[in-house]
């Protein structure tokens, strides 16, 4: 997890926390403690009966092969280590024993995880996404109550504390977060806080911003494109290129330069080519960029061209969605069989659908021309049904090749997609007879080792193009990040 582990993109406090103790513990990392935990065990035998409280019972097994019935390998690569970690180099990949039970008690994730529909029956769950150490400092937490977190650790915790739903932890992490801000701190901070969606956080942040703007943006250029190249930053580009001109100006200031566009272009340097301009509206572009001065007379053409013709014309500018979340892109397609001739008269392809899981939708997949290389224009938008809302939509277009694959067409934001609420995926196309998909199918489960099955559930919707049903049409690709 990019900046998380840095002590300077986070706090620069140096002691670790014992808050379920209610005094300062010394800064021991999270794995090391869990080692000396599994060294300094007591013998097995009678046991309980040296333990006085619940909490002391369930303290003692936790990290424990004791009574054991699920192990965790948590981390990327490296070799395997046991519960306590090994030394030196990165976080090696630990194999961590648990107690389903207790898990299941802490967490929802968990419960849903081994007693839920769709319940994993492995002894043994892969957990590449996660952090040893965060992940041992969230089960201490839910075997013992006991807070362990650091400057080094409190991100990866927060990231471990969401995804397994245990609020009581995040607010610690927050809590700690909170003590150590700083204005040197606060734009990176700023940054993190939004990327978790800790709101109060981020308020806090941009106070401190306000109070002290000059120091919290003393950012130096390696530093500000280390931010911008980052696909996790959950802002719009158009406040993001807001702040960046900001930072150019401060620069400027700093540089003893007058704050005139050249000059501005100049302190900006690459950073510059990491505004991802595409992502703007044609509005924000209109109103901001292209009035800013910092952006040629060529670029700026280019700019409202790539927002207003197809074919759009390349652009030196990214046009990847930022995408605020975590973990592996995954993708479904619904149909079993592709076919030809699938004609467009204005109407929208729609589908209808729910989900288990909490999910973000990225983008769709769709079908293009029987008739070659193409370009199609497009409007994508996922509605929610009872509501009739639009949650996300995104009118743009894309080139296909002739064949049968699907082409990859995105939203410029993720859209979350909660379980059991039914919404509508929805595609209005302009171009020629496209192929299309068959043989449809109602249930589609995607299996991750990383985490559980997520498991897509398709209806009928009201209104479809060529009046069909969910066994033939458009839309066959969903793409998501659980």
């Amino acid at each position: 997890m990019a900046a998380a582990g840095d002590p300077e993109a986070t706090v620069a406090a140096t002691t670790t926390t014992s808050e379920a103790e209610g005094a300062a513990a010394s800064a021991v990392p999270v794995a090391a403690a869990a080692s000396v935990a599994s060294v300094q065990r007591e013998p097995v035998y009678n046991w309980q009966a040296t333990k006085r409280s619940l909490r002391e019972r369930f303290a003692f097994l936790f990290a424990n092969e004791l009574l054991s019935d699920v192990r965790f390998v948590v981390g990327k690569g490296g070799p395997r280590t046991g519960a306590g970690g090994g030394g030196g180099g990165g976080p090696a990949q630990q194999r961590i024993p648990a107690h389903r039970f207790v898990l299941a008690a802490g967490s929802a994730v968990f419960d849903a995880m081994f007693n839920g529909g769709m319940a994993t029956t492995s002894a043994e769950i892969e957990l590449p996404d996660v952090e040893p150490a965060a992940f041992l400092a969230l089960l201490r937490f839910l075997y013992s109550d006991e807070v362990q977190i650091g400057p080094e650790t409190v991100m990866t915790t927060l990231y471990t504390a969401k995804k397994y739903a245990v609020p009581a932890l995040e607010a610690h992490c927050v809590e700690f977060l909170t003590k150590h801000l700083r204005a040197d701190n606060a734009f990176m901070l700023l940054t993190q806080a939004r990327l978790f969606d800790e709101p109060q956080l981020a308020s806090l942040c941009l106070d401190t911003i306000d109070k002290s703007t000059m120091d919290a943006i003393n950012l130096t250029l390696d530093t500000l494109c280390a931010v911008l190249e980052r696909d996790t930053l959950s802002i719009r580009e158009s406040r993001l290129f807001g702040a960046v001109v900001r930072w150019a100006e401060a620069e400027c200031q700093r540089q003893q330069l007058p704050v005139i566009s050249t000059n501005k272009q100049k302190v900006l340097g690459k950073a510059l080519s990491l505004i991802r301009f595409p992502l703007m509206t044609i509005e924000e572009f209109a109103v901001g960029p292209a009035q800013s001065g910092i952006l040629t007379d060529r670029e700026v053409v280019n700019l409202f061209l790539h927002f207003t013709v197809n074919p759009k014309p390349r652009v030196d500018y990214i046009d990847r969605p930022r995408c605020c979340l975590r973990g592996k892109e995954c993708s479904i397609n619904r149909f079993q069989q592709v076919e030809s001739r699938w004609g467009y008269s204005g109407t929208s392809d729609r589908i209808r659908f729910t989900v288990n899981r909490r999910i973000s939708i990225v983008g769709f997949g769709l079908y293009g021309s029987i008739h070659g290389p193409t370009d199609y224009q497009v409007n994508i938008q996922i509605i929610e049904y009872e509501k009739n809302q639009t949650l996300g939509q995104n009118d743009t277009g894309f080139s296909c090749d002739g064949t049968a694959s699907t082409f990859r067409v995105m939203f410029k934001e993720p859209i979350e997609i909660l379980p059991t609420v039914c919404y509508t995926a929805c595609a209005t196309l302009k171009g020629p007879d496209s192929h299309y998909g068959t043989k449809g199918l109602k249930k589609v489960i995607h299996e991750s080792p990383a985490s559980s099955k997520t498991c897509f559930f398709f209806f009928s919707s009201p209104g479809n193009n060529n009046g069909t049903s969910i066994e033939d049409g458009q839309i066959p690709e969903i793409i998501f990040y659980t």
